[in-house]
């Protein structure tokens, strides 16, 4: 192996992967992501009115 992270013999490419970092938590979504958040500054609310638009059918999460 190469520092490059290229296998000279095989020449594949090789990534190294980390943990998997997300953790769930419904409130630090709501409270991240969630539609009071977003209601709250003016560039939110374009974000919603947006998705409005597009028809989506979550506008937050």
């Amino acid at each position: 192996m190469t520092p490059g992270g290229v296998d000279e013999l095989r020449g594949v490419l090789t990534v190294a992967k980390g943990k998997r970092t997300f953790q769930p938590n419904n409130r630090r979504r709501a409270r991240v992501h969630g539609f009071r958040l977003r209601m709250r500054t003016r560039a939110g609310r374009a974000i919603v009115s947006a998705r409005r638009r597009k028809g989506r059918e979550s506008l937050t999460a």
